[in-house]
């Protein structure tokens, strides 16, 4: 077992050894409606070990031109936004220390998210049923990933499927917008003047992977849950595309492929930001475009296969022949 999942067990073993249950959250969440929720197994739900806003999420975040940005290694990935003409970059070495901006592009909000346990990096329009809502860490997981939750209701959201799963929303879903991850000398090439988000203003290492090892491990972090089918690592990395899932390894070896009414097309250069302790000198996994029959990109997720299992049990594997 790495390092720092003995770390992370021993600090984490009392906050975790407790299953969640409307009872035992409601001292730490006196304003969540936890009479309104769509969890019916509320052992799924484990503290990950910090408080609510432990991992503090980022308000309104300052930018710089990418072409004058230094301190990110070229292979770093980032998370691309590009939308009402404006193109912005969201480090991960910043994503993996606070998991969610709270954002406005082309005039309208969005949250970017990154729960680094699912590899999952996914950017919501922040509108719901009229109103703007702005997201913080909860510190709380289902199978492995973040629950997020709004601050205007205290409702709980699934990070993975953009839905509210507990409290006044319950039910309710974000609109998912198209952004992928690609490395960052990637992101600069096609947009030497777009913005990247400047360094935060918080005492973190920014650039070090506190989850050293993590996507080479031969099981998630407090997962509990079915493992994948057909032989596929847990964590290994998948496309998924709706309900439907394409192995990494196999748009690797494939380079391109034209399935389903997609195009997904595979390029090398792009660091994991969970291999090794400094993220720009992990293992190259490659960058993934998603679009249509006419080129236009899709809103898609690059996961962990157990994370999609869970959240897509019936989903369709994209396996070829």
């Amino acid at each position: 077992m790495r390092r720092w999942f003995l770390s992370l067990f021993l600090s984490m073993s009392l906050a975790t050894s407790a299953v969640a249950s409307p009872e035992f959250w409601r001292h730490e969440w006196p304003d969540t409606n936890f009479e309104t929720t769509s969890v019916t197994n509320w052992v799924e739900i484990l503290s990950g070990g910090p408080p609510k806003d432990g991992i503090p999420a980022l308000d309104n975040p300052s930018f710089v031109r990418a072409s004058g940005k230094t301190g990110i290694d070229p292979t770093e990935p980032v998370i691309a936004l590009e939308m009402g003409g404006q193109a912005r970059a969201y480090p991960i070495r910043y994503l993996t220390w606070h998991e969610i901006v709270n954002d406005v592009v082309g005039g309208v909000p969005v949250a970017v998210t990154f729960c680094p346990l699912c590899n999952s990096a996914l950017t919501f329009d922040r509108r719901v049923q009229g109103r703007v809502l702005s997201f913080g860490v909860s510190g709380k997981l289902r199978h492995s990933d973040m629950i997020m939750y709004d601050r205007e209701t205290q409702s709980w959201w699934q990070q993975a499927i953009g839905e509210a799963i507990v409290g006044d929303l319950t039910g309710a879903e974000l609109k998912t917008l198209p952004s992928w991850m690609e490395s960052w000398a990637e992101f600069v090439a096609r947009h030497p003047d777009g913005l990247v988000m400047a360094e935060p203003g918080y005492n973190r290492d920014y650039g070090r992977n506190p989850y050293e090892g993590y996507d080479s491990s031969g099981r998630p972090f407090l997962y509990s849950g079915e493992l994948p089918p057909h032989g596929i690592d847990a964590l290994a990395r998948v496309v998924r595309v709706g309900d439907r899932a394409w192995p990494m390894e196999r748009l690797a070896r494939e380079g391109e492929l034209r399935e389903a009414g997609v195009v997904i097309s595979w390029r090398a250069g792009q660091a994991s930001a969970l291999d090794t302790a400094r993220i720009g000198a992990g293992r190259d996994v490659g960058s993934i475009r998603v679009r249509d029959g006419q080129g236009r990109d899709l809103p898609h997720d690059v996961m962990f296969a157990f994370a999609y299992h869970a959240f897509w049990p019936d989903g369709q594997w994209m396996l070829g022949n």
